[in-house]
């Protein structure tokens, strides 16, 4: 089992930065593919990234491509989204989750959420 704790999130102007992190307990963390996904207030949980258990493996939905960057450190059993030019759309809650297996962009194929930490871009 894997607990996750995601922080980082904040305000911030449309074009500016943030880093979220994911801090995972249990010492399997690197056996599990990780993703960050995000929901917005009425909106269905939308899958932002995932990362594979290496590291070595990373894919991105289109709306987030050449902007936002998933990483991890296994040694330290935490995920990263770091998340540049940001824009208004982009506000959300973003959670961190554990791959279990199915379709790595849904939702259903994910375990052991994270609290999620709110993301807000003004314009």
């Amino acid at each position: 089992q894997v607990q996750l704790v995601g922080s980082g999130g904040g305000l911030v102007q449309a074009g500016g930065s943030l880093r979220l992190s994911c801090a995972a307990s249990g010492r399997t963390f690197s056996s599990y593919r990780m993703g960050w996904f995000r929901q917005a207030p009425g909106k269905e949980r939308e899958f932002v990234a995932t990362i594979s258990g290496s590291g070595g493996s990373t894919y991105s939905a289109d709306s987030v491509k050449g902007r936002f960057t998933m990483s991890r450190d296994n040694a330290q059993n935490t995920v990263y989204l770091q998340m540049n030019s940001l824009k208004p759309e982009d506000t959300a809650v973003y959670f961190c989750a554990a791959y279990i297996g199915g379709g790595r962009e849904l939702a259903e194929a994910y375990s052991y959420w994270g609290q999620g930490t709110q993301v807000t871009v003004s314009s």
